[in-house]
């Protein structure tokens, strides 16, 4: 089992900036161990979609919306994950999600929510004009 709970999100203004947090535990966490861990995000009547992975080493993956405005890290105990949110937009309206591959495996080269089996309850950001 792995438990992730999130946390930061809010109400900003286009062009704004916004931190989210999931805090990552549960006995089946392995941080030392290969793992993937990423954030996802759904908006008003659309599908949630992937929006940055990172794994054990640092590796990460961003989608083409968020790239170059979005970064995503972890803290050096590797409990905690981060999405920093620069330059945000309308459109970035929505649950923004941290989500767990299944621990002891990389992430998959495809990156979607098929390959993500543990899940928190999200956070909410609104992005106005």
């Amino acid at each position: 089992q792995v438990q992730l709970a999130e946390s930061g999100g809010g109400s900003v203004q286009s062009g704004g900036s916004l931190k989210l947090s999931c805090k990552i535990s549960g006995p089946r966490f392995r941080p030392e161990g290969p793992y993937c861990v990423g954030w996802f995000r759904q908006g008003p009547g659309k599908e949630r979609e992937a929006v940055a992975r990172i794994d054990r080493d640092a590796f990460t993956r961003y989608s083409d919306d968020v790239k170059g405005r979005f970064t995503i890290s972890q803290d050096a105990a590797k409990t905690s994950l981060y999405l920093q949110m620069n330059g945000l937009k309308n459109d970035d309206t929505a649950m923004y999600f941290c989500a767990s591959g299944e621990p002891g495996l990389w992430c998959h080269d495809r990156f979607s929510a098929g390959h993500f089996y543990y899940w928190g309850q999200g956070t909410q950001v609104t992005v106005s004009s």
